[in-house]
C-alpha cells in the first residue's frame, strides 16, 4: 500500500478503484509516503520522453499549418481534463482516470493516422502496427528512465485501463472482439499478456471507461473547432447535423450579432458540456441498474457503465460522419496525409535496407538474420518520431525536404 496523505477515501464510490488495494506493479517498489500509486503513475507519464514528444505530433493538421490547431499533446490534455471531470462527478479515482487519459496516445506515430496506416502496412508480415499496443510497448519497454527496469513500471490498473479503455479485446474463448474481431491481437499485447494478466476478456475499470469517453468528447469537439478554423467546415454545414442544430440556433437567438470566433467557441463549449452531462446521466442510470459493489463488478458487468444515452450516441455518430466527410477525407487533408505516408514508407525502407542509417543505440543488438526483430526495432524508432524529426530525417537521408502540400 502506498501513501494516502491528502486522499479523500470517504468520498470514493464503492465501484471505484481503490489505490490502497492496487494489484501493484510488475517490479515491486517501495511505497511513496505522499502519493498514491495512481498519482505516481500520472507523474511518471507526464515526465516521460514519449509524453513530451506529443507536442510535435499531428492530431489532424500538421504542426506548420498554424499555431492554434490541436496536437497530440493538447488533445491529450483536453482528454485528461474531461476524464477528471467525469471521475469527480461519479466519485471515481480521479488520478487513475487522468493517468489513463494522459497515456492513451503515447504510441501514436508522426503524421497522425496517416503514419499509423503506413507503418501497419509496412509491418504486415511482422505482426502489424497498432497505436494502442504501441502505447503499452512504450510504457512497459521503450521508456528507459530507471536503473532497475525498462518502461515506467505503472500499476496494474493503469496498464489495464490503457489496453482495455475501449472495452474487452477478446471473448472468454480467446477470440478477438471489437476492433480485433477476426484478427490476432497485436504482438505487443500478446507478449505482455505472457508476463502479466490484464484480464483482456473483461471490461476495464470505470476510470478507464471515463478516459475512453472523454477521448470521444474531446476529439469531436476540437475537430469541429479546428475544422472551422481551417475553413473545412462551416456553421451552415453544421446545421445539417440534427444534434447540433438546436445548439447553434439557441446561441444565435441569445446573441444575434455574435462574431464568428465567439460563436465557434460557444458551440464547442456547449457541445462538450452537453456530452459530459449526458455521459454522467447515462452512467448513473446504468450504475443504478447494475449496482456494482466493487471495481471488479464493473469489470464483470458485461457492458460499459460509462456511455452516452441513445440520443447522444446517435448524435455523436452523426458528428463523426460529418467530420469524416468534410475534414478527415477532405482533399486538402488527404493530399497532405498521402504525402506523409510516403515519408514514413521511405524512411522505413531506408532503415531496412541500410540499418547503419539508424542511430547507434537503435542498431545495438540487432541480428541481421532476425527480420522480425529488425522490423519491430525500426517501427519503434519511427513511431517515436515527431512530425518535425521525421521530416529532418528524410532530409538527412535523401537530401530533400518532403513537400506535404
Amino acid at each position: 500500500m502506498e501513501g494516502l496523505i491528502g486522499f479523500g477515501r470517504d468520498v470514493r464510490a464503492p465501484f471505484a478503484c481503490d489505490p490502497a488495494a492496487s494489484r501493484g506493479r510488475l517490479y515491486p517498489e517501495p511505497a511513496s509516503p505522499t502519493r498514491t500509486p495512481f498519482q505516481r503513475d500520472r507523474d511518471r507519464i507526464i515526465h516521460s520522453t514519449a509524453f513530451r514528444r506529443l507536442k510535435d505530433k499531428t492530431q489532424v493538421f500538421l504542426f506548420d499549418e498554424g499555431d492554434h490547431y490541436r496536437t497530440r499533446l493538447t488533445h491529450t490534455i483536453e482528454v485528461a481534463q474531461i476524464a477528471r471531470a467525469l471521475a469527480r462527478a461519479l466519485r471515481l479515482d480521479e488520478d487513475l482516470a487522468e493517468a489513463i487519459a494522459l497515456s492513451h496516445d503515447l504510441g501514436h506515430t508522426p503524421f497522425g493516422h496517416a503514419g499509423e496506416r503506413a507503418l501497419d502496412a509496412l509491418m504486415r508480415h511482422y505482426g502489424g502496427f497498432d497505436h494502442n499496443a504501441q502505447s503499452l510497448r512504450v510504457v512497459t519497454r521503450l521508456e528507459r528512465r530507471y536503473p532497475d527496469f525498462d518502461g515506467l513500471n505503472l500499476s496494474w490498473e493503469t496498464l489495464e485501463g490503457l489496453v482495455k479503455h475501449n472495452g474487452p479485446l477478446i471473448d472468454p474463448d480467446g477470440n478477438g472482439i471489437g476492433t480485433y474481431a477476426g484478427k490476432v491481437l497485436p504482438a505487443a499485447i500478446l507478449a505482455y499478456a505472457d508476463i502479466q494478466d490484464l484480464q483482456l476478456s473483461t471490461f476495464a475499470s470505470a476510470e478507464a471507461q471515463a478516459a475512453a469517453i472523454a477521448d470521444d468528447i474531446a476529439y469531436n469537439a476540437h475537430d469541429i473547432d479546428d475544422g472551422l478554423r481551417a475553413g473545412l467546415l462551416t456553421i451552415e454545414g453544421l446545421r445539417s447535423v440534427t444534434y447540433l442544430r438546436p445548439m447553434i440556433e439557441a446561441i444565435e437567438a441569445a446573441h444575434p450579432a455574435l462574431e464568428k470566433p465567439r460563436l465557434v467557441n460557444e458551440v464547442v463549449r456547449r457541445l462538450i458540456t452537453r456530452l459530459i452531462e449526458d455521459a454522467i446521466g447515462e452512467a448513473l442510470l446504468r450504475l443504478g441498474e447494475t449496482k456494482p459493489a466493487s471495481a471488479d463488478d464493473v469489470r464483470a458487468a458485461g457492458r460499459a457503465m460509462i456511455a452516452f444515452s441513445e440520443e447522444a450516441a446517435e448524435g455523436e455518430r452523426a458528428i463523426k460522419a460529418h467530420l469524416w466527410r468534410h475534414v478527415y477525407r477532405h482533399p486538402r487533408v488527404m493530399t497532405v496525409m498521402t504525402a506523409a505516408e510516403g515519408v514514413v514508407e521511405r524512411l522505413f525502407e531506408r532503415y531496412w535496407s541500410d540499418p547503419q542509417a539508424l542511430p547507434e543505440e537503435w542498431r545495438k543488438g540487432l541480428d541481421p538474420a532476425d527480420n522480425s526483430r529488425r522490423a519491430r526495432r525500426i517501427a519503434d524508432f519511427l513511431a517515436g518520431m515527431t512530425d518535425r524529426y521525421a521530416l529532418r530525417e528524410h532530409q538527412r537521408l535523401f537530401d530533400a525536404m518532403p513537400d506535404l502540400g
